[in-house]
């Protein structure tokens, strides 16, 4: 059993439990949370008397916002390169952990789950949204790209809807991540602790389809088709032009939701999940990314405006897509300085 202020870890009957214990920081995302959620994990898969695994969050707005940007920042601004370098190798190496678990993994995604939120719970086997959740990977506003294997989650959408969710950072609810294959299972929030209760019980994962009923209608689904048609462009030059032709309030909502964000993430975010064979490739490719992002790319002056000032207008190194320059896209793609991410190496861990 393990309790801190990050994160609660114990055994219940079979159940292996975890619960984010940062409910003031929106369950963000943090080194002690990775560790933490490694060797239990770990562990439990070792262990017999542990059937299944079950996470969740305290407080009712968000499983995890997502990563600690606040950390990262810092560091940034440091000049540490190698803290959030080391949290993310652990982080990815822990969203391939919980994408290859041999036991019964439940994500309960109640309330807002964005980023690293994501890389903790849409890679599990069993994945519950409720009439709370608010899923998205809003990375390109940021200056980052969709990672924590969030460009594999978005290559394997339907048609093309991966591309327009990385892209524009749009927000699903519960039954637009069914749709777009981030969940599974529609529960509705009065009936988790129930779940949780009967979960415990059983120690099955059968049980789930007590609490499980049909999600309402999905509002993204009515758009698979305007998005399929735009967004299977070749490029994000012809995807940008079909948005400005098409001229509904849709279209204009999401070309300017592009044209926010970074024009390097932008690129960066189509070619990764274009380029997303699998989930292994995805991590390795995200995390060429990031380890560089600090020095080369958008990152430090997107948290800035977005969580730091708050000031939402950020001042990217570039103009827009047309003033990327080739030789800066092709080194945030090339091998990660020191060798490309292991995913089966884990430091420190029993």
């Amino acid at each position: 059993m393990e309790a801190d202020r990050n994160i609660h870890v114990r055994v219940e009957g079979r159940v292996g439990r975890i619960t984010l214990a940062r409910p003031q920081a929106l369950n963000a995302v943090n080194q002690p949370i990775v560790d933490a959620m490694t060797r239990a994990l770990l562990a439990w898969e070792r262990d017999d008397a542990v059937s299944l695994v079950l996470v969740d969050a305290d407080g009712e707005k968000a499983f995890s916002a997502g990563g600690d940007l606040a950390f990262v920042y810092r560091c940034g601004k440091a000049g540490d390169i190698d803290g959030p370098n080391r949290f993310w190798r652990d982080e990815y190496r822990l969203n391939a952990l919980i994408a290859r678990y041999s036991k019964p993994y439940v994500a309960v995604m109640d309330g807002i789950v964005m980023g690293g939120g994501v890389g903790i719970s849409a890679h599990g086997s069993h994945r519950i949204v409720t009439d709370a959740s608010m899923v998205a990977m809003p990375e390109c506003a940021v200056g980052l790209v969709t990672d924590v294997g969030g460009s594999w989650l978005l290559n394997k959408a339907p048609g093309h809807m991966g591309e327009y969710l990385g892209l524009t950072g749009a927000r699903m609810k519960g039954e637009d991540a069914i749709h777009a294959g981030f969940a599974d299972h529609y529960v509705h929030r009065r009936r988790l602790d129930d779940l949780k209760a009967a979960l415990v019980d059983a120690g099955d994962v059968s049980v789930l389809g007590h609490f499980a009923e049909a999600p309402p209608p999905s509002e993204l689904a009515t758009h698979q088709p305007d998005v399929d048609r735009i967004f299977s462009a070749p490029s994000l030059p012809e995807i940008l032009d079909r948005l400005r032709a098409e001229g509904s309030d849709w279209a204009r909502r999401s070309l300017e939701a592009i044209e926010k964000g970074s024009p390097l993430s932008a690129l960066m975010i189509l070619c990764g999940i274009r380029g997303a064979t699998s989930m292994e490739t995805a991590l390795r490719n995200e995390y060429r990314f990031v380890s560089r992002v600090l020095e080369h790319g958008d990152f430090l002056e997107g948290i800035r405006a977005i969580v730091i000032d708050k000031d939402r207008k950020p001042v990217w190194r570039h103009a827009g897509i047309a003033e990327v320059p080739p030789d800066l896209f092709a080194l945030m793609q090339s091998m990660a300085e020191g060798g490309d991410i292991d995913l089966d190496r884990w430091e420190d861990q029993p």
